[in-house]
């Protein structure tokens, strides 16, 4: 049963009715079956066996594999649920080897420093039990100085991230001991590496396996990663191997019950008081439950609004790792019976066996969904998870699709390796590490370095390319945006945080209002010639939303498919920040005009050439084109991320009865970056997936003229206007026939 509740899952559901703010928000609800667990066998150095033995550790069936593959000197990648001892398949492998080697080196790379942390303590109690000398350190910022020097030199498991690592390599012979005895690269997390970060990483691990060659080393590479449609596609990208893949998943489970719970349909209460009330409620039937919210102020405001400091406290990035830990080892043993808190505890920071987990709002993928969903449960346990949809296209989508979330993974994990200004920027830093030797570079990246030749940042000498002295490459690559350009949002002379172009047009233009670790703030100035923008806290009860529009010219065709109805190639995209509106809640306050200048950049897009005939008939039948066509771009921009792993502000969109590079009905969706993160590409090899999923999405909503559940979109520059919900559904009905028609 679940904890000590001796009302059962039953009770506790019944017993909701009775609460008044309980008005049938539950609109579906799904068994998970109790599983047993799945056992192999592999052969061990003796002293592992007895570590295993001495912790009552039995191998799963998919460890064991995963275990071998290693061995047999694989590459491996493992994509299995939360909890199932992925961390084992690392440290098994590294320890052994290290018991035979002890000049061995292993390289830990963790998408966050707190996840570093974390399994520190881990891999010191097996090097303690083992007495392997592995010493492992955790080597990032916030590491002291000389206690790097002694990491380098005497740690044989050194664990750092992404963010760290680019800035280590420059240093690369304080490193040698460690490149020259390398013996594997460790990965985990690694559905974290997708778009822009993704793309980063990519170059980072090529740049670190370059350098492990010229000290001698090759390196084994084993990863980690959720469930994920594509991860041999994935591992392969981010580091050029090819690997092997473990899925089939052997680690026991408890019955879970996974409840849909549909805001919607208790309209008095915004969804964030019914989280806090139903974080309330659990806890009081004795449930130790964990509250995942959408941002940093929602987690403070739920848990406060639960209104039990003693035993519900929010987590949050912002917080000092000391509170973190503290409030960590709360949940493990048991003193605090709810947290509210952001992504932050969604990654495998051990904080024990909760009983049930509150997904307040959906999470943007699958894979996140399930990786919460998997924080309760553990070992056996019966556990509830609530998944508590809004009011937007994808949350009402699982609230009326809810067997979409238990199907195979829907969601590739997108990156593109060949995106022009990343691959420059790593280029420069490759070069500053190591002269790039000529027959190191393919062919495709001979424009990139002459660019970058040409600017005055390497010099070629001979075949080879060097990196200018006044050239620090690493300072302006960073891993998580492509333009170079920053902007610092500045309180009192202090830099609150840092911006890219797009964030600080759409967050912290002249008058936003800027929220920043739960306070209110106020854009005064915003220089675009300094990237500085200037703000005051202030409470305020409005928000501001930026009205923007986008214009796009099709710069070059690629690829076409569907009799040329679909097609996929380079776009140039114009965005213009016109003015911005103050809101409170629904209601408009006022329309302020805003000055900026258009941004403006070449990515990649995919369009729909809609046949004329298609439109003539849609206007025949009394609907409005215009707004069919605006319908359908919302909509398919929606549904974009239930299929590639993505944030809706990754990708924009434009419609128009009649584009003059086309002259005819067309809808774009081109990704909102610099040179393209790949995808658009994705949408265009799975169109008759995505145009399938946005007809459900608007012919499965009960609105009547559309509503944010199906068709209006947050970002969109018109206001929403105009739209047409039934000349949308009319227009993906013919267009799924003309797209399953034979290709002539």
């Amino acid at each position: 049963m679940v904890c000590d509740n001796m009302l059962g899952v039953e009770g506790v559901l019944d017993g909701l009715e009775e609460e008044d703010w309980y008005d049938g928000q539950i609109a579906h609800r799904e068994v998970l079956p109790e599983e047993d667990a799945v056992y192999g066998e592999v052969e061990l150095h003796p002293k592992i066996r007895d570590y295993l033995g001495e912790n009552d550790i039995r191998l799963y069936s998919h460890q064991a594999r995963a275990v071998r593959s290693v061995k047999d000197g694989d590459d491996v990648i493992i994509t299995t649920p939360t909890a199932s001892g992925k961390t084992l398949v690392f440290n098994i492998p590294v320890f052994e080897e290290l018991l035979r080697d002890p000049e061995a080196r292993a390289l830990y790379i963790y998408p966050t420093k707190a996840l570093s942390n974390d399994q520190l303590t881990t891999l010191k109690e097996m090097d303690s039990f083992l007495g392997s000398g592995g010493w492992p350190g955790v080597y990032d910022g916030d590491t002291p100085r000389d206690r790097k020097v002694r990491i380098r030199n005497r740690s044989k498991i050194i664990l750092t991230n992404p963010y760290g690592l680019h800035y280590y390599l420059p240093w690369h012979e304080k490193w040698s001991t460690v490149f020259q005895n390398l013996k594997f690269i460790v990965l985990d997390e690694v559905h974290n590496y997708r778009g822009v970060f993704g793309s980063n990483v990519s170059h980072l691990l090529h740049r670190l396996l370059r350098l492990s060659k010229k000290y001698g080393s090759d390196p084994q590479i084993i990863m980690s990663s959720a469930t994920i449609a594509n991860p041999q596609e994935l591992s392969k990208k981010l580091t050029g191997r090819k690997f092997t893949k473990i899925t089939d998943d052997g680690s026991e489970s408890g019955e879970k019950h996974f409840i849909f719970w549909d805001t919607k349909e208790n309209p008095d209460y915004s969804p964030h008081m019914q989280a806090s009330a139903l974080l309330r409620y659990l806890v009081q039937q004795d449930l130790q439950t964990l509250c995942f919210t959408v941002s940093r102020r929602i987690a403070e405001l739920v848990s406060r609004w639960a209104g039990k400091d003693d035993v519900i406290k929010a987590y949050r990035a912002g917080y000092l790792p000391k509170e973190r830990r503290k409030i960590e080892k709360q949940l493990k043993n048991g003193s605090i019976k709810g947290v509210a808190s952001t992504n932050a505890l969604e990654l495998g920071i051990d904080i024990g066996n909760l009983d049930s987990v509150i997904i307040s709002g959906y999470p943007g993928t699958i894979t996140s969904t399930w990786q919460q969903a998997g924080r309760a449960g553990r070992n056996k346990r019966e556990s509830l998870v609530f998944l508590m949809g809004f009011e937007n296209p994808l949350d009402q989508y699982f609230m009326r699709h809810p067997e979409k979330l238990f199907d195979k993974p829907h969601e590739h994990a997108i990156i593109d390796t060949e995106n022009p200004k990343i691959v420059m920027g790593h280029l420069a830093c490759a070069a500053h590490e190591l002269p790039i030797r000529s027959e190191e570079f393919k062919e495709k990246h001979k424009k990139q370095l002459q660019y970058l030749t040409e600017k005055g940042l390497l010099k070629k000498v001979g075949t080879d390319y060097y990196y200018t002295p006044n050239n620090q490459p690493h300072q302006k690559v960073r891993l998580n945006n492509i333009s170079g350009e920053i902007y610092e949002i500045k309180y009192k002379n202090r830099v609150l945080e840092t911006m890219d172009t797009w964030q600080a047009y759409r967050e912290a233009h002249q008058g936003a209002v800027l929220l920043h670790q739960g306070d209110s703030y106020i854009v005064e100035e915003f220089s675009n010639k300094k990237r500085e923008i200037k703000v005051e806290k202030r409470d305020v009860e409005h928000y501001t939303e930026p009205i923007s529009t986008t214009e796009i010219q099709i710069n070059e065709t690629r690829e076409t498919q569907k009799n040329n109805v679909i097609k996929h190639g380079g776009v140039r995209v114009s965005e213009h920040y016109t003015a911005y509106r103050t809101k409170n809640g629904d209601e408009v306050l006022g329309i302020h005009p805003l000055e900026l200048p258009p941004i403006e950049f070449d990515t990649e897009g995919m369009w729909i050439e809609i046949p004329n005939q298609l439109i003539k008939q849609n206007e025949k039948q009394g609907y409005d084109p215009e707004g069919s066509l605006h319908a359908v771009e919302h909509a398919m921009i929606s549904m974009t991320p239930y299929h590639a792993m993505c944030d809706r502000w990754d990708i924009g969109g434009v419609s128009s009865l009649k584009h003059r590079n086309t002259d005819q009905p067309t809808i774009f969706i081109y990704d909102a970056y610099q040179g393209g993160i790949g995808i658009t590409k994705k949408c265009y090899q799975i169109i008759n997936k995505l145009t399938n999923t946005t007809h459900e999405l608007i012919n499965d909503c009960n609105c009547q003229q559309g509503c944010p559940s199906c068709i209006y979109s947050p970002k969109c520059g018109n206001n929403n206007n105009p739209l047409d919900k039934h000349g949308a559904k009319n227009i993906l009905n013919n267009l799924k026939k003309e797209l399953n028609k034979k290709q002539k």
